[in-house]
């Protein structure tokens, strides 16, 4: 149901960016600056296991954080800084075949090296809900502070943009019950980008 979900923001996505849609239905500019979609491969150890990896796909909905600072204090950073939503869906594909599902609350922030590319770190906490049953999880219901850097390369000018990153993500349950040893990944992430 969630790769269906993520399939239809996709073809939306899609005839948005061919419709040159911009701005809101009142003519006011919209709060939303990125939508997205990344995949990937990620991977990390278990405790008398095989590694535990996975497929992500993340759907990215960034919204410009630019006048809430220039409001509250004048401050005007040169790049783009958001607040992302990422709901997402991961196929696991060892130790066995599960699934993940759930979202990422993150901020981020990308400086202009060139008119086209933007290096960007970013980092925030999810929500996650895993399939998976391993010897460090005692809950199937997680959390995932996590952080990460990428590139941003704009294929057309301020539009659509590739993004290529690394990101590290802890999963456990803040210890609400044990054991809770967490699970860490290494996440590489690939994907596209349309900007407002």
């Amino acid at each position: 149901m969630i790769r269906k979900f993520l399939v239809v923001v996709l073809c939306l996505l899609a005839l948005n960016l061919f419709s040159g849609v911009s701005k809101a239905s009142d003519g006011k500019k919209s709060c939303i600056k990125e939508l997205g979609i990344l995949t990937g491969y990620a991977t990390g150890n278990l405790k008398n296991k095989e590694h535990y990896e996975l497929v992500p796909t993340i759907l990215r909905i960034g919204f410009d954080l630019k006048p809430v600072l220039h409001k509250i204090n004048n401050f005007n950073p040169k790049g783009l800084v958001e607040f992302e939503l990422e709901p997402f869906a991961s196929t696991v594909i060892s130790p066995n075949n599960n699934a993940e599902v759930g979202f990422g609350l993150l901020f981020k922030y990308a400086y202009p090296v060139t008119e086209r590319l933007y290096p960007y770190i970013e980092g925030g906490v999810g929500f996650i809900y895993i399939t998976q049953h391993t010897l460090e999880q005692s809950t199937q219901y997680n959390f995932t502070p996590q952080g990460g850097v990428g590139l941003t390369y704009f294929l057309k000018k301020d539009r659509l943009a590739l993004n290529v990153g690394y990101r590290y993500r802890h999963l456990s349950n803040a210890s609400i019950k044990s054991p809770n040893s967490g699970i860490n990944v290494d996440m590489g992430l690939l994907g596209l980008s349309l900007f407002y």
